[in-house]
């Protein structure tokens, strides 16, 4: 009788699809010594990123994504970047491979996110429990679309131990029309946050975040006042900076002025660390931070620790923030100048000065040399 070489993994999958194959960040791949490469500043990348992939790909339209379904790109949905990077594809057994071989020991956790795909549901299953036979820490990227609270707990209980859930606009009207019917889309701004609530009960407390993107038509206040409300339900915050993506609906949107930026961290940092809160803020009549309500000691301690700014996302073995994803809204030559949205190594004290300035600029535009962007 012939025998088949293939895992049972691989068994599921005759093309290059999940569960049998999954697609890596640019910088998971050059981590994992796929491709060929090296980080600006010798950062590391301590938390390997995944994406679920399919030939039919997502079924959201989201507005400014680069896997939306409406996105208009010559190219298949399987060679699409996201993030404005590129996500080759390996079979999950090199991936589980590279975790073991001592290819790259400093990984301490890896994250997987699904699509907006009925399939996802089984497979995003079927690979937390391989990927648990390898490594202690996996976070589930999840679509609340398409999953409940026993889904919840079958995450769980197959050795996911924090959820992320993308929740991206900071307001339902911006929620509805980026995500929701302003696009065609699927997503419910009620249905993410009842999912928020109930990953909290299944996981529990400071294991779950939410996902929110700085500069899609919100303000300051606006967003704030939403990482507010997902600390007291006992969920984090993890920001982004808007960067747009080639192809989609918003590809001619600006970046935000990374002033305002600076202060969304800072004040992020402030609510989900218990240092103050959102009602003790202050704001002027553009929606811009003027007053973080904690004292100027404590305001000049945490500027010059320099946490704050950077990548906020799940948490490793040995530190805050495992999750660090280098340039995932930001270009190279950008960091060079002092532009590093999400900091992914610890800031030094260069950094922290132009951070200072950058804190007290109030500027409604972004601007680089001779690259100048306006707000609409």
């Amino acid at each position: 009788m012939k025998t088949s070489s293939k895992s049972p993994v691989e068994e599921l999958s005759l093309s290059k699809e999940s569960p049998a194959y999954m697609r890596t960040s640019l910088a998971a791949a050059m981590t994992m010594k796929k491709m060929s490469g090296r980080f600006y500043r010798d950062t590391e990348l301590y938390c390997v990123n995944l994406l679920l992939t399919y030939d039919d790909g997502c079924h959201a339209k989201c507005a400014y994504c680069g896997l939306s379904g409406s996105r208009e790109t010559e190219t298949e949905w399987t060679d699409n970047s996201f993030i404005r990077v590129d996500w080759p594809i390996y079979s999950l057994d090199e991936i589980k491979t590279a975790l073991v071989d001592g290819t790259c020991p400093h990984v301490e956790r890896v994250c997987i996110s699904m699509i907006t795909l009925g399939r996802a549901r089984d497979d995003c299953i079927t690979v937390v429990e391989e990927l648990r036979k390898v490594i202690p820490r996996i976070s589930i990227l999840i679509t609340p679309t398409i999953i409940n609270r026993e889904w919840l707990q079958r995450a769980k209980d197959a050795g996911a131990d924090m959820v992320g859930i993308a929740v991206d606009a900071a307001t339902p009207e911006l929620f509805d029309e980026l995500r929701g019917n302003g696009v065609r889309g699927p997503h419910k701004w009620d249905k993410y946050w009842k999912t928020i609530h109930e990953a909290v009960e299944v996981f529990g407390e400071e294991n779950v975040g939410i996902h929110l993107i700085v500069g899609i038509g919100e303000t300051e206040q606006e967003i704030l006042k939403t990482i507010q409300q997902a600390q007291s339900l006992g969920a984090d915050t993890h920001l982004f900076s808007f960067f747009p993506e080639e192809g989609s609906d918003m590809e001619s949107l600006p970046q935000p002025p990374l002033g305002g930026y600076r202060r969304v961290q800072l004040g992020r940092y402030i609510i989900n660390y218990g240092h103050g809160s959102f009602s003790e803020m202050t704001f002027n009549e553009q929606g811009q931070l003027t007053d973080f309500g904690v004292e100027s000691s404590l305001y000049d301690r945490l500027v010059d620790a320099g946490d704050a700014f950077m990548t906020s996302g799940c948490r490793g073995e040995t530190m805050e923030n495992a999750c660090n994803r280098p340039f995932g809204n930001c270009t190279p030559y950008q960091a060079s100048i002092g532009h590093w949205r999400n900091f992914p190594i610890q800031p030094n004290e260069d950094d922290i000065k132009k951070i200072r300035e950058q804190l007290n600029d109030y500027s409604l535009t972004y601007e680089v040399d001779d690259f100048y962007i306006e707000d609409d």
